[in-house]
């Protein structure tokens, strides 16, 4: 998964409230997407030290503390950056893909 891609992926599951890293882990499956450990804590640790992300420990009754991460301000800002660079690749890959489709379809009814 490009760079871009993932960052937008888990800043948009850590917008909705604090998260552990586990639970992106678990999340991103579900989605059928395939991230690993060693992928997802070197992310956050470059966002926690670009100052996009912040985090706290959290007592585990089953183990050691754990780390939940939440958006700074400047978190939010980026997430918003992100999400508008989306939008706008998604919008011209569908007006590109669109295009073919249309033509794929034009030229198989001849």
């Amino acid at each position: 998964m490009r760079k871009g891609v993932l960052e937008y992926c888990v800043l948009s599951i850590i917008k909705r409230g604090e998260a552990y890293p586990g639970d992106i882990i678990d999340e991103m499956r579900s989605a059928g997407l395939q991230l690993l450990e060693g992928t997802l804590y070197p992310l956050l640790n470059r966002l926690k030290n670009a100052e996009i992300l912040t985090y706290r420990w959290v007592e585990s009754s089953s183990g050691p503390p754990r780390k939940y991460f939440r958006l700074t301000e400047k978190g939010e800002a980026f997430h918003a950056l992100l999400a508008t660079t989306w939008s706008e690749l998604a919008t011209g890959v569908e007006l590109v893909t669109r295009k073919t489709n249309e033509e794929s379809n034009t030229n198989n009814n001849i």
